[in-house]
C-alpha cells in the first residue's frame, strides 16, 4: 500500500464522510493540533521518570486518537461508527491528578516550564493541549463538536500540569517559580 495518494496536492483533503475541505480549514487545524499533542504525549510517555505511568499515557494517546477521529469526521455526512469519549475518561484524569497532588507541596506560585528536560516536555504537551482546546471551542462555535471533547482537553491540560510537577518532584529538581518584577 502506498502512503502517498496525491489527492491533497492542490491543498484539499477528505473528511470521514467524503467531504473535501481545504487543508487550512479550522477542522483540519483542530485534528492536526490534537495529532501534534499526541506526539508530545508520546514523548512524555517515553521519559524514564514515567515508566510506571506508561499504560495511562498510552490510554491518553488512545483517547486523543478518538478525539482526532471525531474531529476528522464530517458531522453531517459521516455514517461511520467511530469510537467515542466517556465521562469515565475525564474522571480517570481527575483521579490521577488527585493522586499525584496528594504527594505534592501546595502550589504557592506560578510555575515556569523547565528544571529538567523531561519536565519541559510535559509543559510543552500542556501548552499544545491548551491550543487544541481553544481550537476545538472555536470549531464548536460553527460546527458540531461533542461537548466532552473540550472537557477532556481541558482536564488533560490540567493533568499535564500536575504531571510536570510530579515529575519534577520524582526527579529531585526544584520547580522553577515565577517571581514578578515589580
Amino acid at each position: 500500500m502506498k502512503i502517498y495518494t496525491k489527492t491533497g496536492d492542490k491543498g484539499l483533503t477528505s473528511l470521514i464522510g467524503g467531504t473535501r475541505v481545504p487543508k487550512s480549514s479550522l477542522r483540519i487545524e483542530c485534528y492536526g493540533t490534537v495529532d501534534e499533542l499526541n506526539a508530545h504525549v508520546g514523548l512524555v510517555r517515553d521519559q524514564d521518570v514515567n515508566a510506571a505511568r506508561r499504560p495511562l499515557l498510552k490510554e491518553i494517546q488512545d483517547r486523543l486518537f478518538t478525539i482526532g477521529s471525531a474531529l476528522a469526521a464530517d458531522p453531517e455526512k459521516s455514517r461511520m461508527k467511530l469510537p467515542d469519549l466517556h465521562e469515565a475518561d475525564v474522571t480517570l484524569l481527575e483521579e490521577e491528578m488527585d493522586s499525584m497532588n496528594a504527594d505534592l507541596p501546595e502550589l504557592r506560585a506560578f510555575i515556569l516550564p523547565g528544571g529538567h528536560p523531561a519536565v519541559s516536555h510535559a509543559h510543552v504537551a500542556r501548552c499544545v493541549c491548551r491550543r487544541a482546546e481553544r481550537l476545538v471551542i472555536h470549531l464548536g462555535e460553527e460546527s458540531f463538536v461533542a461537548e466532552l471533547v473540550a472537557v477532556y482537553l481541558n482536564r488533560l491540560s490540567d493533568y499535564l500540569f500536575v504531571l510536570s510537577r510530579a515529575m519534577a518532584q520524582e526527579l529531585g529538581v526544584e520547580e522553577v517559580t515565577w517571581k514578578a518584577r515589580l
